[in-house]
């Protein structure tokens, strides 16, 4: 049902990565678990869900302070529903990535305990907190790592010490991510001017695409921006206009979204190093629609701006913006995570 509105000949590359593993396929899956969703009891209680809260659309990223904070990363399905459903997705993708990794039914039976439990004792504690004390809440990775570090016994500590280092150093790679990298990855410098690096048919720049016409989606593309501009607030207005398109690519993102159009933007600012990569994804209804409930949004792209901003204790300085039609996102892949607005999708 779901590749009905995707891009045909993406199609086969979604099935192909949902086919890698059961946990591959349980990332493309949350149409399927939230039909299994629908008929288990449920409590009455609704709030902002993720839709899709397994355990990989949760990392570090930096927030716009440049601290680094842990939090779900990930918003295409989000829709208000049972809270409960959220919470099942997250422990059953906790066995299951257990399962591939080796580790025992004990084993993945007690990781995903501890994931509930600590769900569960979270909620205990923001519930005799103030709202505003709640709503500032925010996981500091670092600051938890050394709090997780003086629970240690010495000899815990002992045993711990490859650990910890692995996780240091994995911290240390998600500090140094900022949007210079993501230009090293996804661009490269051809005669003098730099461009969409080009891995048909992951990445395409839109001159090589054949099925479409390269001016008209300039065209579009530029305008989107024009509007996704119209809905950032002044500062962040004058800080882009610091920036010009000069390439566009079409890359193909995630497993679940595999199919859907995703735009790479190139900008520049006319000084070297200075630039920004955005990234414009179309979408269309949250899986939990047919089963939650309609979104009370005008637009996709509007519940997903606005359930990242519930939901997310930090989000990139340019995610904001709503506009009619079907959404887009835009992200400056300056952190592990960007940002979104919404726009009508260019086909």
């Amino acid at each position: 049902m779901q590749a009905e509105t995707r891009v045909p000949e993406l199609v086969p590359i979604r099935h192909g990565r949902m086919l890698v593993s059961p946990f591959a396929f349980y990332r493309g899956a949350a149409l399927i678990m939230a039909a299994d969703l629908n008929s288990t009891a449920a409590s009455g209680l609704r709030t902002q869900l993720c839709g899709d809260a397994h355990l990989s659309n949760f990392g570090a990223y930096a927030s716009p302070e440049r601290r680094l904070v842990f939090d779900i990363n990930d918003f295409d399905e989000t829709l208000a529903g049972p809270f409960e459903w959220d919470v099942k997705r997250l422990a059953a993708s906790m066995i299951i990535a257990a399962r591939e990794n080796g580790f025992s039914k004990k084993q993945s039976r007690k990781a995903a305990l501890a994931a509930v439990e600590t769900y569960r004792t979270a909620i205990r504690d923001f519930a005799s907190q103030s709202i505003l004390t709640v709503w500032y809440a925010h996981l500091n990775i670092e600051d938890a790592l050394v709090e997780y570090e003086a629970t240690l016994s010495r000899r815990k500590l002992k045993q711990s010490k490859s650990a910890l280092k692995k996780t240091e150093a994995r911290l240390a790679k998600a500090r140094s991510r900022d949007s210079l990298q993501a230009i090293g990855k996804l661009t490269s410098v051809v005669d003098g001017n730099r461009q969409i690096r080009s891995d048909p048919p992951l990445i395409m720049r839109l001159d090589d695409m054949k099925d479409l016409d390269p001016e008209v989606m300039r065209t579009r593309l530029g305008n989107l921006m024009q509007t996704y501009r119209k809905t950032l607030p002044s500062d962040r207005q004058h800080l882009l206009d610091h920036f010009t398109i000069t390439d566009i690519g079409h890359k193909v993102v995630g497993v679940g979204s595999v199919g859907t159009r995703a735009w790479v933007l190139l900008l520049e600012a006319g000084v070297e190093k200075e630039a920004l990569v955005m990234q414009a994804k179309q979408a269309g209804p949250s899986a939990l629609s047919g089963f939650a409930g309609e979104s009370q949004y005008h637009n996709n792209g509007q519940r997903v701006v606005a359930g990242q901003h519930l939901m997310q204790a930090s989000s990139d300085i340019f995610s904001a913006g709503f506009a009619l039609g079907r959404w887009v996102v835009l992200d400056t892949r300056t952190t592990t995570y960007g940002s979104y607005v919404t726009g009508k999708c260019p086909r």
